[in-house]
């Protein structure tokens, strides 16, 4: 997939999280995450962002998130948005829900 675009998805209400994306020049997805729960999981929120960006073919990206207690299953939902917006694709599949 090919960021073409900046893609968002997301809120700043309690239990969502909002994702930006944008395509970068650094052959590397880098996230800045800003979370009130970062200490206890901030690696996990990065490894899932990263994950699901690698499942989609995005391996340059520059990511922000902004957690407010989500869900895994939300920040898999959100970033996939986000990419999709930024590739503008209109016409995908979720996939599995377990993902």
């Amino acid at each position: 997939m090919e960021l073409k675009k900046v893609g968002t998805s997301g809120t700043l209400e309690s239990s969502d999280i909002m994702v930006t994306i944008k395509g970068t020049d650094k052959q590397k997805i880098d996230i800045n995450l800003t979370s009130s729960v970062e200490k206890q999981f901030g690696e996990e929120i990065r490894s899932v962002i990263s994950d699901t960006l690698k499942k989609l073919g995005i391996c340059a990206a520059e990511v922000i998130a902004v957690d407010k207690g989500a869900l895994n299953c939300t920040i898999r939902a959100r970033v996939k948005a986000a990419a999709y917006r930024a590739c503008e694709i209109t016409d995908f599949s979720w996939g599995d829900n377990n993902e």
